[in-house]
């Protein structure tokens, strides 16, 4: 999938594969490091086993700009059926700002609200991340001392036949 928000560059989502494993955790170290470290809980082994722990190629997909590796997510089906977990959503520090994290959350957020499910995430308390959240219309759940707990409920569907990619239809 390519996408556009405002002057983002060009963008594509791809299905994750176990071999996207390694690259993913690093990106995470690099991406939680800051608000791990401020909490008092950073460990550099520990932050990428616990993503090798809980990846799962079948819920990932891999961000790529101009081709190359840029960040991924994860939107995987709660157990209940009636929710998505959004997990594992990072991006190269180098292109936060820039739209492209926005246009992919719109996309995947897209696909929920088609489907009427409920999004839940966690971010780490005090992340910036969690004004993106909010943005787009996650509510706080709950929360402790590391970690903000944000559910969205499905929204309108905004009907866009152009908008039709690759990844809705890999998510079907």
């Amino acid at each position: 999938m390519k996408g556009r928000t405002g002057t983002a560059p060009a963008w594509r989502l791809r299905p994750a594969t176990p071999a996207d494993v390694d690259p993913v955790a690093e990106l995470r170290a690099v991406a939680l490091r800051a608000d791990l470290t401020r909490l008092g809980r950073y460990d550099a082994g520990r932050v990428r086993q616990r993503l090798r722990d809980g990846f799962v190629a079948g819920h990932t997909w891999v961000i790529e700009v101009g081709g190359a590796f840029a960040g991924c997510v994860a939107l995987r089906p709660e157990a209940d059926g009636d929710a998505r977990c959004l997990e594992h959503f990072y991006l190269d520090p180098r292109l936060q700002g820039g739209g492209i994290g926005t246009a992919v959350l719109r996309e995947l957020l897209a696909r929920c609200d088609r489907d009427a499910v409920r999004v839940r995430l966690n971010v780490l308390s005090g992340s910036p991340a969690r004004r993106l959240y909010e943005r787009h219309g996650f509510t706080l759940e709950s929360e402790d001392a590391v970690d903000v707990f944000l559910v969205r409920e499905p929204g309108p569907v905004q009907p866009d036949a152009s908008r039709r990619s690759t990844m809705q239809k890999t998510l079907s």
